[in-house]
């Protein structure tokens, strides 16, 4: 069984608000919500998944935790993502 993702919008580092109008706090579940997670972000996200899912490790930020940056530069939201192991 494939582990869970969770990922979590933590901070944002543009001028201008999200366009898709995510604000700080909201979470997805990677398999149930994919459809309404944004594109742009997903694109990045992606591959982070994969190798979460398939027993690889991602670089920890300084927070000590897995983030990615959403590839808007006018937006420039940053992303938590966390593998949950039931």
């Amino acid at each position: 069984m494939r582990p869970k993702i969770k990922i979590t919008l933590v901070d944002r580092k543009g001028d201008y608000g999200c366009h898709k109008g995510y604000e700080i706090g909201k979470t997805w579940d990677f398999d149930k919500d994919r459809g309404e997670f944004c594109s742009l972000a997903m694109h990045t996200l992606f591959p982070m998944v994969d190798i979460l899912r398939y027993g690889g490790s991602l670089p920890l930020s300084q927070s000590g935790d897995v983030r990615f940056a959403c590839p808007d530069a006018d937006v420039i939201n940053i992303f938590r993502i966390e593998k949950i192991d039931e």
